[in-house]
């Protein structure tokens, strides 16, 4: 079963859930928000997508963080800051069971 992890009210979240819903795709939805973000969760997507690719630095999130939580990241305090926002997660990402895809844009999903 695939897993598309997601916010609920980001737009694009919604086009990918639109794509896998028109292909009669099953998956199931992983909301960060509501069901948050775990730690073995995050090293379970960490072991395909490398973590400054996995940071969603144009979040608003990203933007309302304090300078020197910006200051010398490097992956422990990038793992540490995901963990306390899980919304700093480039979404959506769709888990695979061998592979996540980070982001979407139309036709992304028509090789599932």
């Amino acid at each position: 079963m695939l897993t598309l992890y997601v916010i609920k009210n980001c737009d694009t979240c919604r086009r990918a859930r639109k794509a896998l819903e028109g292909k009669g795709t099953p998956y199931q939805v992983h909301d960060l928000r509501e069901d948050g973000l775990s730690a073995p969760l995050l090293e379970h997507i960490l072991h395909r997508v490398p973590i400054m690719e996995a940071l969603n630095k144009r979040s608003t999130t990203w933007r309302q963080l304090s300078d020197a939580d910006k200051a010398d990241l490097d992956a422990n305090t990038a793992r540490e800051l995901l963990l306390s926002h899980p919304t700093l997660l480039k979404r959506p990402l769709l888990d695979t069971g061998g592979e996540i895809r980070v982001g979407y844009r139309d036709g992304d999903y028509d090789s599932l």
